[in-house]
């Protein structure tokens, strides 16, 4: 059952991509949902943070099928280490936790992964957006490395494997920080998993 749900939500998704400049009103959007599990660099301020969360990313039509855009949501847990002789030390974990919402709205989709982060083994296909945030909190409230209104931009990609058989078209994200968040967050990529590609249109209000 799975795999046949799979197989209908890769076809509409190429469907989608191969029409994202046609009319698409009597499709519906695609919704990616998963989850966040890394580690900030210890080079950033309070580092090294351990960051767990989940995500969701909306493929929907605007102004009646002319062209898809997406709209991204992360919900963040951060947490740092205490430290024995100046040195970070895990089993001190947990210390200054906090929370991160981050959101883009209204992002152009670009159907390749051009200079997306590169994994080992190597993802074969994607997207990605990349677009300033429109919002980026710390414990409820603007976050505060960010300015007002914000100006970091976030690069999200999606990728995964081949259509074979055995394989996940939709497995992994990244999200990489441009900006004043980078003081937070650090450059590099961070790292989540794709969970469920479906079509559905339920949005998260905030």
């Amino acid at each position: 059952m799975k795999s046949n749900s799979l197989r209908i939500v890769v076809g509409t998704f190429l469907l989608l991509a191969s029409v994202s400049g046609a009319h698409a009103q009597d499709r519906w959007p695609l919704r990616f949902t998963g989850l966040i599990n890394d580690y900030s660099p210890s080079t950033v301020k309070g580092g090294p943070w351990e960051m767990h969360g989940q995500w969701t990313l909306d493929l929907k039509e605007e102004r009646r099928g002319e062209h898809l855009t997406a709209d991204f949501i992360a919900d963040m847990t951060m947490s740092d280490y205490g430290t024995t002789n100046g040195a970070a030390d895990a089993t001190k974990g947990g210390q200054s936790p906090h929370t991160h919402h981050i959101k883009i709205s209204h992002a152009t989709i670009t159907w390749n992964m051009d200079g997306c982060p590169v994994f080992s083994p190597a993802t074969k296909s994607g997207f990605q957006i990349n677009e300033t945030v429109s919002i980026l909190t710390g414990n409820g409230s603007n976050a505060l490395f960010e300015p007002a209104p914000p100006e970091t931009k976030l690069q999200v990609c999606i990728s995964g494997g081949d259509e074979t058989p055995g394989s996940v078209p939709f497995s992994n994200m990244t999200m990489v920080f441009v900006g004043p968040a980078t003081a937070h967050f650090g450059t590099q990529a961070i790292h989540g998993v794709v969970r469920k590609a479906a079509s559905e249109g339920v949005r998260r209000s905030w």
